[in-house]
């Protein structure tokens, strides 16, 4: 499945398991999921993602935030030994 397949299929389940007002095709790759300048997820809406993401890609939320800090973390080490 192609990056922009998943992005996709992400944002089809957030429309469909958060029953959004707005369609897949509206969110934004980089739209911040709470307030008012994103989608504006509330707290019961990111339990709902969190179960969903689990739920239809095997993601488990904790797991997946670890891995993007430890990834960023080494991203930010490597410019900072760059410079």
């Amino acid at each position: 499945m192609s990056d922009a397949d998943l992005r996709n299929r992400i944002k089809e389940m957030m429309v469909k398991n958060l029953m959004l007002q707005i369609t897949a095709d509206q969110i934004a790759d980089d739209a911040p999921l709470f307030g008012p300048n994103g989608i504006g997820l509330d707290s019961i809406d990111a339990l709902e993602l969190a179960v969903g993401l689990e739920k239809n890609f095997s993601v488990s939320v904790v797991n997946s935030i670890h891995d993007y800090i430890i990834e960023k973390r080494g991203e930010s080490a490597q410019s900072q030994t760059s410079s």
